[in-house]
């Protein structure tokens, strides 16, 4: 059997912080407005020399030592993100050089929903045995397109990295399934244009789409694989803001306690957003061998999908068949 699993996770987060006390000055408002509209107390800046690259980077290093292995074992590099230093060569290509890993390296655009996107293709790539260490990276420095001037957007972006790899395995697979999706008919709700490079972003038709995408493709995953909402442990959705990830907690009729979240620590980091949150998860004691987790995210695009983890040692094999979409006969 070919399966895939994850055997590693990085990140890299800048050193400085912008809080709510510098934003809200800025800004004419008030810190409780910041946090009571987002849930966000502060979030990382990059520096100059912190480059999308750079941070990817660092946090490919961190998932590479922590899967045991070396670089040169890397044999494909997929890179989720909105913000690279230049329109090309791939920043995937940077972060391959900058590390001496082999194989293909490229990037994907898929904005907030880029690292499940991401994972998905790399899932395929080594269960089809093309590879056998995919290198998964979401890597933002949303700063440098943040209109600080701007209250309905600079209270929500921060800067960072994830990685995780995803590695073989002779078991069944731990990865998946997905459901992804896309709609790209409007497009004027969330973007940034060639003449400013700033982020534009209707808010509350942009927080309605975020709730009904990543709420009703957790829903239909589940239904699709026989999964009650009590089977899962952790869910770890894009940190887009406090108030969507309640709601979706809400909708799925989940705990309020299974929906991980870090945003009042970063902010939204995009794309790097879901790798940040499963390593501090499991950092935390919040994943653990034999955990089912759900992934969910939504992004400009409009994108967005679920997918599943099994973390770890495989749990009751009858459980994992089930949420693998895997029958018997």
């Amino acid at each position: 059997m070919n399966g895939s699993k994850i055997t590693g996770l990085g990140i890299a987060l800048p050193a400085a912080e912008l809080n709510n006390t510098e934003l809200a000055t800025r800004l004419g408002s008030t810190e409780e407005w910041i946090v009571a509209r987002t849930g966000i107390n502060s979030r990382r800046i990059a520096s100059p020399t912190e480059t999308t690259d750079r941070l990817g980077a660092v946090a490919s290093l961190h998932a590479i030592a922590d899967a045991r292995i070396k670089p040169h074992d890397i044999d494909l590099v997929v890179c989720a993100t909105v913000t690279a230093e230049r329109r090309f060569p791939a920043t995937a290509c940077l972060i391959q050089s900058a590390l001496g890993a082999n194989g293909p390296a490229f990037d994907i655009g898929a904005g907030c929903s880029g690292f499940l996107y991401a994972l998905h293709i790399a899932d395929a790539a080594v269960r089809a045995q093309r590879v056998k260490h995919a290198l998964v990276v979401g890597t933002e420095v949303l700063s440098r397109i943040t209109d600080y001037d701007d209250p309905k957007t600079s209270v929500l972006f921060g800067d960072g990295a994830g990685a995780a790899i995803v590695a073989a395995c002779q078991d069944e697979s731990r990865i998946g399934p997905f459901r992804l999706f896309s709609d790209g008919s409007k497009p004027e709700l969330l973007y940034t244009d060639q003449d400013s490079g700033l982020i534009h972003m209707e808010g509350r038709e942009v927080y309605r789409a975020a709730v009904d995408g990543m709420a009703t493709s957790v829903a239909e995953l589940l239904a699709e694989h026989g999964i009650k909402p009590d089977d899962i442990d952790l869910v770890v959705a894009h940190q887009a803001n406090q108030r969507i990830l309640d709601a979706v907690a809400s909708r799925l009729s989940l705990a309020p306690d299974v929906a991980y979240s870090n945003i009042s620590r970063y902010g939204n980091t995009s794309s790097a957003s879901i790798p940040i949150a499963l390593f501090e998860a499991r950092d935390e004691g919040r994943i653990e061998e034999g955990s089912l987790v759900v992934l969910t995210a939504f992004g400009a695009g409009f994108t967005w999908g679920a997918g599943l983890l099994r973390w770890g040692t495989s749990m009751d094999r009858d459980r994992v068949k089930v949420a693998a979409g895997v029958r018997d006969g």
